[in-house]
């Protein structure tokens, strides 16, 4: 039977790595975005548009969790939770406005997506989640202090879900990129991404297909004894 998977936020850099990584697998695809519709329709000229559909919310609304799961009426084989959102600045410039819906995207839109579909996966006995998080999840970032702290709940909440679930045939991994080129990066300079560079022992950032490789050897059966992970792809970079 054909295996079935949600990517959360399958319009950004990594999503679309992760999406085309999976379709070629030959997965059917949920490929959720929030803005960006052209990025995932992409997808209909390499693969068809039988293979995937793709669904709009946003995940940093209190509701944006509900109406995705409106949306699946099938039981999934895998969730991958890629929201992305930044914001760089002093903790003391931030407004309330954007605390909030950071934590709303990075955490509470998590753990309501995984509670949602989590019952189907608990009556098969069998699935796979894996989350995107980010190196400063572990080790925090000045001017990335809510970014840092949002990050490092998603590892938390992956460390225990993975043990409550274990049993149920079901695990739960992240990934904790370094610096990746991605659109994220925006308002970073050349000059100063190349300084980052100079600081990972590999000599460069990664590249979103290397993200989306580490996904698809977790959702693997390659990986059948690994949950409860934070997996750090990023250059030796700490």
């Amino acid at each position: 039977m054909q295996k079935r998977a949600l990517i959360i936020g399958a319009s950004g850099d990594i999503g679309k790595a992760i999406a085309e990584n999976l379709l070629e697998e030959g997965y059917f695809t949920y490929l959720h975005y929030n803005r960006d519709r052209c990025a995932v329709d992409e997808m209909g000229s390499k693969f068809g548009n039988d293979r995937f559909i793709a669904i709009q919310a946003d995940l940093a609304s209190m509701d944006g969790a509900g109406l995705l799961k409106n949306e699946i009426a099938d039981k999934l084989d895998c969730i991958i939770y890629n929201a992305g959102s930044a914001f760089y600045g002093l903790m003391t410039d931030i407004d309330e406005a954007t605390k909030i819906n950071m934590i709303q995207l990075n955490i509470t839109s998590l753990y309501s997506t995984i509670q949602l579909f989590l019952p189907d996966m608990i009556s098969k006995k069998a699935g796979n989640i894996v989350v995107i998080s980010s190196i400063w999840g572990e080790i925090g970032a000045s001017c990335e202090v809510l970014y840092s702290m949002t990050k490092g709940a998603q590892n938390s909440f992956v460390m225990a879900l993975a043990k409550e679930v274990g049993l149920s045939g079901i695990r739960v991994n992240a990934i904790a990129p370094g610096a990746v080129n991605t659109k994220m990066l925006h308002h970073f300079s050349k000059e100063e991404k190349d300084a980052i560079a100079e600081e990972i022992p590999i000599g460069r950032l990664a590249d979103p297909s290397e993200i989306a490789d580490t996904v698809s050897f977790l959702v693997s059966d390659k990986a059948s004894y690994i949950t409860g992970q934070i997996l750090g792809v990023n250059g030796g970079w700490n």
